[in-house]
């Protein structure tokens, strides 16, 4: 299985990278692709820019890395309860191409934040929506308070009862046929 893993932020040292890469990790026998959106960075997105320039080779880029993925793990950063400004534009931009963003692919969406909310506004808004842009949305976690609950110097969850249900979560996308 080859599994496309990533974070929704453009943080250098995001939570979300790390609770994405360590649900990846708990794939048995996937082989884990990590996308870092910094690699995407475009222009804001505008119709005016998209007349006027064109979509960014970037945008299908983007797509393509889904389309070649069996599954998809995103975590998601929250920025003033919704999605951060750099997943969003580069979302925005690949959906110009292909609405389907997703691609038909099983997902696991999930989101930590440093707080008690563990970002699941942002998580809400992302399972309720992506089965307009082709995800199927397996399983979705937040996890909250992550410096309380995940331990960075051996990348993982020491919360026994939120990684058993990472644990879980990460294996139903092996389950999806």
């Amino acid at each position: 299985m080859k599994l496309l893993t990533l974070a929704a932020s453009s943080s250098r040292q995001s939570i979300n990278k790390h609770l994405a890469t360590y649900a990846a990790s708990l794939v048995t026998d996937a082989n884990v692709d990590i996308l870092d959106i910094n690699d995407f960075e475009m222009p804001l997105y505008s119709i005016d820019r998209e007349t006027e320039t064109g979509i960014p080779a970037l945008a299908q880029d983007f797509l393509n890395r889904i389309a070649e993925a069996d599954a998809v793990i995103i975590s998601f950063a929250e920025h003033n309860d919704s999605y951060t400004a750099a997943y969003k534009n580069l979302f925005d931009w690949a959906s110009r191409i292909e609405p389907k963003v997703y691609q038909n692919k099983p997902m696991l969406l999930l989101a930590t934040s440093p707080g008690p909310g563990g970002a699941n506004t942002v998580l809400t808004a992302a399972v309720n929506s992506a089965p307009y842009f082709a995800g199927i949305v397996k399983a979705s976690l937040s996890i909250p308070s992550f410096y309380d609950n995940f331990d960075l110097a051996v990348n993982r969850i020491t919360n026994a009862e939120l990684d058993a249900a990472l644990t879980t979560a990460a294996h139903s996308l092996t389950n999806h046929k």
